[in-house]
């Protein structure tokens, strides 16, 4: 350690002096209650530190520490569960221990060092073994097995290992290389603002069903893949976020509360444990990891905790698990990379954001992705990102949403009227698009039907069509309008409410598989299909329109999984009841 003064105190920024062999991004910790900071700039003999906790009082001849090490974070089992600050302090520790507010300078490990875990070995004494190969298994949870692997950068033969009840500090295994042995615990230790280390990298293969019907059929992510969701306040960003972190298909979801409001995260703490997994029948707080770093905390953490959410879903990505990484919202992040830019005096960019902005968030969406991972197993996981990011006034043309969307491969554009008309998801279909939609038709067409691209193209025109037809009907009235044409708009219609929109609440409609969303669309594209079959025989506008059969198609939503036979039922009915319509008078 070195030890240097504090001579200058700009809010969450301080700068020191007289530390000895200074690193970028070591890890500092300042004045006597030795709060916790980041070395951001190094200049001269003087060192520019972030400090992630308030720093009032501090002032000119405190001391500063360097540990001469990165900010990282503790890996291994317990992570799963918990509820961590943006430095990966678990909340619920300090607050048994030190109440219910958080004093400066408080530390606690972000594992328990006293509970024991039972360790299975799965590798045998004298085994060669490389970076990633797995020693050996613990139970984690009743739906997690947490695989042990060796740690990046150490191989050799395996001298000694044995299964039994350990804490994360005591060591399960001994390894063997030049320069002598070394002991590997359960307790392992990685920079944040590094990415661990993969075999090779993936193109994505598959989608991440998330249950959202607008999503998962029109603008799909997939495993590995990253999004973005800008939407101005109140439009429904965190609901859809903890939407699509409560049903999608991961195994491992973490979720990041980057400068939100504290309401929110407490909204997930009272959900998640109470939510029946619909994968495991387990509680989902069993699969799923907090970060809390809410707007009333420091503004620097907030940095910290963008790359604390990253680095815990590589871990769990390593052990070949597919994770969901939720992160609310990067324009917070920017926000306080903003402030930081702003006390170093650099030269700022367009609206006062750093130059490096769109470096900075780059560098973190990069580290999602599919990878095959480290170890002579040949595990494949994967990393899905999906951002939010919170606009000024829903002002899509600002740097933040700019410099994501120039980045990530899917935009869920979310419009604050169809938030107010309760219409949720509230993603605005005519502006909203997925790169990944041509290769998830590949999956759709083998694991669902074969007609289901098709349906997808034909309904998607249709919406688009009725756009342009709302723009006559305002001007001139719906008589305006051919049959064909307000046989469009009721179509439309029925795409909007009764396949696009979802009811949250509801046990039925809330999560909605892939066979049900193609028998949705087939039953509402079938009724269109014979609606314009029957016009063309000289049906009546008013019969086609009044046929019962549309108030199955509203209803058919809340379907159960276990009863999608009903589907055939519906769709015969439509073709009989519109196959006889009445000629015109």
């Amino acid at each position: 350690m070195s030890e240097g003064v504090v001579v200058k105190v700009a809010g969450p920024l301080v700068v020191a002096r007289g530390l000895q062999d200074p690193k970028m991004y070591d890890l500092v910790k300042v004045g006597t209650e030795r709060l916790m900071g980041e070395i951001i700039e190094l200049r001269g003999d003087r060192a520019s530190i972030q400090v992630y906790e308030e720093t009032a009082g501090m002032g000119p001849g405190d001391e500063v520490v360097s540990t001469g090490e990165p900010l990282s974070v503790e890996l291994g089992p317990g992570l799963l569960g918990s509820i961590y600050d943006g430095v990966q302090r678990p909340l619920d520790v300090i607050r048994k221990k030190h109440g219910n507010y958080i004093a400066r300078g408080v530390e606690e490990p972000g594992l328990d060092r006293e509970k024991s875990w039972d360790f299975l070995a799965v590798a045998q004494e004298g085994d060669q073994v490389q970076p990633g190969d797995v020693l050996g298994t613990v139970q984690e949870t009743s739906v997690i097995l947490h695989k042990l692997m060796v740690p990046p950068g150490i191989a050799g033969r395996l001298a000694g290992i044995s299964s039994g009840s350990f804490n994360v500090e005591q060591p399960v295994a001994v390894i063997e290389r030049e320069g002598g042995q070394v002991e590997v615990t359960m307790l392992q230790r990685w920079p944040v603002r590094q990415s661990r280390v993969v075999a090779t990298k993936l193109a994505p293969a598959e989608p991440l069903i998330t249950g959202q019907r607008i999503i998962d059929t029109f603008f799909p992510i997939a495993r590995g893949g990253t999004a973005c969701v800008p939407g101005p306040f109140g439009s429904g960003k965190t609901v859809l976020q903890h939407a699509i972190a409560k049903w999608a298909n991961a195994e491992i979801v973490v979720f990041v509360g980057c400068g939100e409001r504290g309401n929110e995260m407490t909204d997930v703490l009272l959900e998640f444990p109470e939510i029946t997994d619909p994968y495991t029948g387990r509680p989902l707080m069993e699969r799923t990891l907090l970060i809390a770093n809410t707007s009333n905390m420091p503004v620097a953490a907030r940095e910290a905790s963008i790359y604390t959410g990253i680095t815990l879903a590589e871990y769990y990505r390593d052990m070949g698990y597919n994770v969901a990484l939720q992160a609310d919202s990067t324009s917070r992040w920017a926000e306080a990379l903003r402030e930081i830019s702003g006390r170093l005096e650099e030269m700022p960019g367009e609206e006062g954001y750093p130059a490096y902005l769109g470096t900075r968030l780059a560098a973190f969406y990069e580290r999602a992705g599919r990878a095959v991972c480290l170890g002579a197993e040949r595990r494949q996981g994967s990393i899905t990102a999906v951002g939010s990011v919170s606009p000024p006034g829903g002002d899509l043309s600002e740097p933040v949403t700019q410099a994501t969307l120039r980045i990530v491969k899917v935009f869920w554009g979310l419009e604050d009227k169809l938030a107010f008309a309760r219409h949720f998801p509230a993603i605005n279909w005519l502006i909203s698009y997925s790169l990944y939609r041509d290769k998830m038709e590949e999956f759709l067409r083998a694991e669902v039907d074969e007609e289901f691209p098709a349906l997808m193209e034909e309904a998607m025109a249709i919406l688009q069509r009725e756009a342009e037809l709302q723009e006559i009907v305002r001007l001139v009235g719906i008589e305006a309008l051919s049959f064909q044409e307000r046989l469009i708009l009721e179509t439309a219609k029925s795409l909007r409410e009764d396949f696009l929109q979802q009811n949250a609440f509801d046990e039925a409609d809330a999560f909605t598989s892939m066979r049900k969303q193609f028998l949705m669309l087939t039953a509402i594209m079938t009724l269109h299909r014979s609606s314009v079959q029957a016009l063309e025989r000289g049906g009546d506008i008013k019969d086609v329109l009044q046929a019962p059969v549309r108030a199955d198609i509203a209803t058919c939503k809340f379907i159960r999984e276990e009863d999608l036979v009903q589907f055939d039922a519906i769709i015969a009915r439509t073709r009989e009841q519109l196959a006889v319509a009445p000629a015109a008078g």
